[in-house]
This record gives structure tokens, sequence and C-alpha cells, in this order.
């Protein structure tokens, strides 16, 4: 069909040039196929974006919304390109808005327990600069050596600490937003309390770019604990008797850090990764972790562990042996996902649902021949799946596809969520109504057109 444009790329790209006036333009292939093409996304989608901007102040953001109003151009905003379900990839003749550069600590104030930060900030970093003054910055993603505090805020990213401390949203007191229409919004503030006008701040964090681009976050610090901090591993027959044990220590009292639980497999694939020897022990390990709470919290622990017959369970106090533990934890991506295909997911259910939905996976796996490695952050009933199969399959199985299926129908079943905290972005879109009903599904995009009536924002992500 013949197709009568009202404008060229280049006229496109000539007034972009004119609105982004303290960033970068990039229009280089090289750089347009490093951060818009991506395998993961459909025949329909996949191509080049038509520029990436590189943003240094919220005026390059306010001129990248307004070329894109001009001629109904799709904004994808970016912060440090961690996303793993697809949900800040480049569409084809997209304009990709990156925030990574707007990366500044504008302010830590110990006496009011914040932090004021641009969106590219990463979260080790805040953290590092944080301990320096006696506090720390709480939410603890396993990407949290390279993802943004922006990108975290987007996607409402949780962590190994959510058990204790909460997810992003429970540790985000403001941001600054630029809407579509181009004006920059302050929403909620310094204060520990707020309870003034309806709760956009909230609305903004989780909402994966599609309401607007978050150019300044107000976090909250806490003060680093008292004593010293106690960690563990212990072994467990089967991950549905860890599941239990979890559930023993999470309503004890003790308040831990982390109870984050690796499966048989995943603990062979860390041997493997790391030349360690933990597999011999048994089929799923807990790693636990209490930072403050003393001897009194340890003994409770140790209890509940020798009820629910945990093994070969070792305690330390060193912090080389503790740092060695929690880096474990982090390579357990990278252990599973080496040298094969791979779908990881995530899924959370109420603390009580964790063991059967464990007993469940495990069935599941044997029932469809799936290879499946699950882990997670047991402690808030928060497990990652991740299903695998041969490099030399190109396609993905269709026992895979039904497989995921499944483990989503039954986590809704027991009263869950299937996205935890990586978010919905295009792998989940298609779920909304099946996970939040039809009347909820509505609202959301009602509340989509209400701040992005052009849809230029971050489309196909979100919400279908």
């Amino acid at each position: 069909m013949t197709v009568f444009r009202a404008f060229s790329n280049q006229e496109v790209l000539d007034y972009l040039a004119t609105q982004v006036t303290d960033g970068q333009v990039f229009t280089d292939e090289e750089t347009l196929k490093k951060y818009s093409f991506s395998p993961r996304l459909t025949d329909d989608d996949s191509g080049l974006a038509l520029a990436y901007v590189e943003a240094h102040t919220t005026k390059d953001i306010q001129g990248t919304l307004k070329t894109a109003r001009k001629y109904h151009i799709a904004v994808i905003p970016q912060d440090q390109t961690t996303s793993t379900v697809i949900g800040a990839d480049g569409l084809t003749d997209s304009l990709i808005l990156s925030t990574a550069k707007m990366n500044r600590i504008i302010e830590i104030s110990k006496a009011d327990s914040i932090a004021v930060v641009e969106p590219g900030v990463v979260n080790g970093d805040l953290d590092k600069e944080a301990r320096k003054q006696g506090m720390f910055y709480a939410p603890d993603p396993g990407s949290k050596p390279i993802s943004g505090i922006g990108g975290n805020v987007a996607t409402n990213a949780g962590g190994m600490s959510t058990v204790k401390y909460g997810a992003t949203k429970d540790n985000v007191l403001g941001v600054k937003v630029v809407l579509a229409d181009g004006r920059e919004v302050k929403l909620g503030g310094r204060t520990l309390k707020q309870a003034f006008g309806y709760d956009l701040t909230q609305l903004m964090i989780g909402s994966e770019g599609t309401l607007g681009i978050i150019t300044e976050v107000i976090v909250k610090l806490l003060p680093i604990p008292l004593g010293t901090p106690v960690m563990g591993v212990a072994f467990f027959d089967n991950m549905t008797a860890l599941a239990k044990a979890v559930t023993a220590i999470r309503i004890s009292g003790v308040y831990p850090t982390m109870l984050e639980a690796l499966d048989g497999n995943t603990v062979a694939a860390l041997d493997r990764y790391e030349k360690t020897h933990y597999a011999k022990n048994s089929a799923a390990m807990l790693i636990f972790k209490l930072d403050n709470g003393g001897q009194d919290s340890m003994a409770v622990v140790k209890k509940i562990l020798a009820e629910q017959q945990a093994n070969d369970v070792k305690i330390t106090t060193e912090p080389k042996e503790q740092a060695a533990l929690e880096q474990l934890r982090r390579d357990m991506l990278p252990a599973v996902f080496a040298g094969q295909n791979h779908i990881m997911e995530d899924m959370a259910v109420p603390l009580s649902q964790l063991a059967p939905l464990m007993d469940y996976i495990q069935e599941l796996s044997k029932r469809l021949d799936v290879e499946i490695y699950t882990a997670g952050h047991a402690g808030d009933g928060n497990v990652h799946p991740t299903l695998v199969w041969p490099t030399s399959v190109t396609e993905v199985p269709e026992k895979i596809i039904i497989a995921l299926q499944e483990m989503f129908k039954k986590t809704l079943a027991l009263g869950g969520t299937i996205s935890g905290e990586h978010a919905v972005g295009m792998l989940k879109n298609q779920w909304n109504n099946a996970e939040l009903g039809e009347d909820v599904d509505m609202l959301q995009h009602q509340i989509k057109a209400l701040f992005d009536p052009m849809n230029i924002l971050n489309p196909k992500r979100k919400i279908n």
C-alpha cells in the first residue's frame, strides 16, 4: 500500500537536534543496534530506532517529548538497560530516551534520612555513598551493582532484602516526572508521612515509563544497624521442606534481612560455575542473614532449622565469608543461563502458598519433561523458575510455553501475581485481564489515556 508521508525521517532528526541542546543525539547504526535491536522482540517490532537520545538535563527530556508529540513517534525510556521483560527495548523508528547520564547524587541528608538522586544513579553506588555517612539504601535487587534508581522505580524492583525492608515502592518518598505533555511535576516530598491529595508518587512507581519520565527521586535511607551481621546456609531434602522452614523463620519475630532459596538444580549449576561443592549436601539450599538481633535471634533461627530437619547448617560472622555467600546468590542467574537457552520467570504468592507452588513446579517439570531451575526470595514468597532448553533448538519449544502458561495459571489460582518484581514489559501484558480482572484492566487503560493520550510513552509495555 502506498503511504503518503507528511514528513521524512531527516526532518524529524533535524527538529530533534534543535530540541536536545544539552545532551546528545545518536543516529549511527552501531549505537542504534546496541540500544534498540533485541532478538527478544517479535518480527513485527524488531528493527532500529530512529534515534538514541542521551539526555543530560530535564530540558533534553522535554525536547524529546515535544518532538515525539509533533511527529507522533513512540518514546522508549531507558536507564541502565537491565530490564528482563522487554520493558525498554527500542521499537522500529522510535526515539530511545536514555537517562543513564543523569547520574548525580544531588544530596544525602543524614538528618532527614533521605537521598535525592537523578534516575541514572546506580543502586549500589548510592548505597556505598550512604554507608560513608553511616546510612544505607535498603532495596537490594540482584542487579544492584548495575541497575539505576530510575529503572528500579519504574519497575518497582524488589530484591533480597525485601523480606525486611520492602521493595522500591516502600523506600521512595517522592519523584519528579516529565509528563507526556512536557510538564515536569513534583510528586511527594522529603517527609516520611504525607496524606495530602491522591498518591501519585506510588502511581508512578512501577509504571514502566508509560505515564512519565522520571527525572529525580527522593529515597529513604536507614541507619546501619548496630551489632554484627550473621549469615548462614542450611540444606533441605527438597524445596517444599525449605519453604516450610522459611515460613517458620518469617513469623518467629527475628526479622531476617535475607531468606534466599535455591533448588538442587540451581545449587549444582552454581557448583559448576563457582567451582564450589554445595550440591553434595542435599537438594535445596537456604541462604539467610540477620543484620541485627544478636545471639537471641540466632538461637531462634537455629532452633527452627533443627525442628525443620535442616542439614549441614553453617553460620558465619566473617565479612568475607558473608560477601562470598551474597555473591553466590547473585551469580545464580549467570550460572543457570550458561550454555543454554532460558526463560526466567518471576511469580509471587502469599507466604502460606509458597510450599504448594514449589510442589507444583516440581510436578510440572516431571510431567512436561522440562528442565526447571527454581530459586528466589523465599522470605517474601517470590520465586524465579528458570526454564531451559538446548542452544541447538532455536525456537522456544512448545512444552516450555505450556509450562509457563500452567505456572502462571497456578500462581493466580493460589492468590499470587505473575510479576513480583521484574515488571510486565511486553512479555506479560496480555495477562492483565487474567490477573487484574476486567474492571481493573479497563481502569489501567483509562489511567494511561489520561496521562498519555497520544500513546507515545513506551507503547505496548505494561498494559496491552
